[in-house]
């Protein structure tokens, strides 16, 4: 005697992204925020020119076209399966530029130029 997932939760088996305006209100905020973050991380990179600050402005980068992609499924024009596909590969690229700023600009890194003798 099992149930499906659907028979189980009726409340939630026609609950959807698509269209809800909380949601896409909470993901518009977000961008912005990420928007900004990324403004900040641009003008850093500018100034300082170096490595590491552009690997944290793509990580940024990427974390705003998480919050593109989440408006478009909301809106309809990305769909779920391509969604988590996107969102979730951004994920992964985010935490891979960010490790890699970290490991390979730390103080003592093999061709790190900020140590000092």
């Amino acid at each position: 005697m099992t149930q499906s997932l659907t028979g189980s939760l009726p409340a939630l088996a026609g609950w959807s992204v698509e269209g809800s305006i909380p949601i896409l209100a909470i993901v518009i905020v977000a961008g912005l925020g990420t928007a900004t973050l990324f403004a900040v991380s641009l003008a850093a990179y500018r100034r300082r020119r170096r490595a590491q600050y552009r690997l944290i402005s793509l990580a940024v980068g990427a974390l705003l076209a998480r919050s593109v992609v989440g408006a478009g499924t909301v809106l309809g024009v990305v769909p779920m399966p391509a969604h988590h596909l996107i969102a979730h590969g951004l994920d992964f690229l985010i935490a891979a530029l960010v490790l890699y700023a970290v490991y390979a600009h730390a103080p003592g890194a093999i061709g790190d130029d900020t140590v000092s003798d």
